[in-house]
């Protein structure tokens, strides 16, 4: 038992992956998986197999995520593949998102949790217009930590004067995004090459190969602990033998932690009361902190439903029914100006209109564009909605969980647009 629960209590790390189509996604999940001991024998003979009759010298590790993609091209299954490995250090789930410019929603989709974000360059081509893209999209999502590998460093002589290019064009990219971690590695995923194990051929390169990144990488700091936010999601009230007054308020900390004792506010009432019990099943706590799911019980019996809100006195988050938010557009009908949407926010459902386009972004110079206001498909635009209720919410930066939203379409129900409260 010893051995299975310090498995569960593994560190779990999300990443993404990116790049533009060709840049060598699937070969690098793929060498990952292998050089980690996350694949079968079996699948491996397999892909052997399938990779002599294709005439390949070197095994084609792509062939263990290319059967999704093929699919995911016909429009057959979903459009984001996760995948799990786990090492002695930490446990893993990959995000991989395809890498043509249709698919950007399908990025932030996938980039949305993620505490890391792997972006591929081809050696050989520098910084695409993908490359900018993607990276905007990473640092709009406020993922932390950004690694981008220089791949295909086999295909220009493992030179050390093409790496150094291609970073120093990078790090004028990241100079305008706003993200904390930035990491350049050189790899050949085809050979191995620093993806587990350290390279011979780029002697001159003496940082860490991308394992040792994965597996080493502070997250801890990663999630909001200073701001207590409780969105309630359902009253549970079981009313039987064993508890005929338990009344309890289960849900997810999105940030933060509480104890018992602690004096709480209830949003939107704003009543005050201080914390009974933290509940987990038949299970009592003194403290909890985000992620975790739990029941809590309060002193005082105040009117509480789904969608409200408990926080900790004194330490109250935004209130306004009037909101900037970014969005990525995900629909192919654009947006309508002065439209109606409803917005899914925490556990809050509210409908809003939209009061202005404020701006869009121009994803390949970075730069804002006041004149276009119409937004398409996969476009970034920072608007102002005005909604039926008010919201409590957090600026996105601050905590990803109470600063973003979806929008969605009345008539269709389809979800139309991701929201990052600004």
């Amino acid at each position: 038992m010893g051995k299975e629960s310090g498995y569960l209590d593994m560190e779990l790390l999300r990443f993404t992956t990116a790049g533009s189509v060709d840049d060598g996604k699937s070969t690098l999940i793929g060498r990952l998986l292998y050089d980690s001991k996350a694949i079968f024998e079996d699948q491996m003979e397999a892909i052997e197999r399938a990779s002599e009759r294709a005439g390949n010298e070197d095994v084609n590790l792509a062939l263990l995520t290319d059967g999704l993609k093929a699919e995911r091209e016909q429009g057959i299954t979903i459009d984001v593949a996760y995948r799990y490995f786990a090492t002695p250090k930490r446990k893993f789930i990959i995000a991989d998102t395809p890498g043509h410019i249709q698919y950007t929603r399908n990025m932030v989709t996938g980039a949305s949790t993620a505490n890391l974000a792997l972006i591929l360059v081809d050696a050989r081509h520098g910084v695409l217009e993908q490359t900018l893209r993607h990276a905007y999209i990473a640092s709009l999502l406020q993922i932390p930590h950004v690694i981008f590998c220089i791949n295909k460093m086999d295909l220009v002589d493992y030179s050390e004067d093409r790496f150094e290019e291609i970073v120093k064009d990078l790090e004028g990219v990241a100079s305008k995004l706003s993200v904390k971690d930035i990491r350049y590695v050189p790899i050949s995923a085809l050979k191995g090459d620093n993806v587990v194990a350290r390279s011979k051929n780029m002697d001159w390169y003496d940082g860490p190969t991308l394992m040792y990144l994965l597996e080493n990488i502070h997250i801890g700091s990663d999630i909001n602990t200073q701001d207590f936010r409780f969105p309630v999601q359902y009253v549970i009230r079981p009313q039987s033998k064993d508890f005929p007054d338990y009344r309890g308020y289960g849900g997810r900390i999105a940030s933060g932690s509480v104890n018992v004792g602690d004096e709480v506010t209830v949003l939107p009432s704003g009543f005050s009361s201080k914390v009974k019990t933290i509940d987990l099943y038949k299970d009592s706590f003194e403290t909890a902190i985000a992620p975790q799911s739990v029941a809590i019980t309060l002193e005082d019996d105040i009117d509480i439903s789904r969608g409200d809100m408990i926080v900790r006195e004194g330490n109250v988050p935004h209130t306004s029914q009037d909101i900037d938010v970014m969005i990525c557009w995900f629909n192919e009908r654009k947006l309508v100006p002065r439209g109606k949407y409803v917005i899914r926010h925490t556990t809050t459902e509210a409908r809003c209109l939209v009061k202005d386009v404020n701006f869009k972004m121009d994803i390949n110079t970075l730069e804002r564009n006041y004149d276009d206001k119409e937004i398409n498909m996969n476009d970034v635009a920072r608007i102002s909605i005005r909604t039926t209720k008010p919201l409590f919410y957090d600026s996105y930066s601050r905590n990803r969980t109470t600063g973003s939203l979806i929008m969605i379409d009345e008539a269709t129900n389809e979800t139309v647009a991701a929201g990052m409260i600004v």
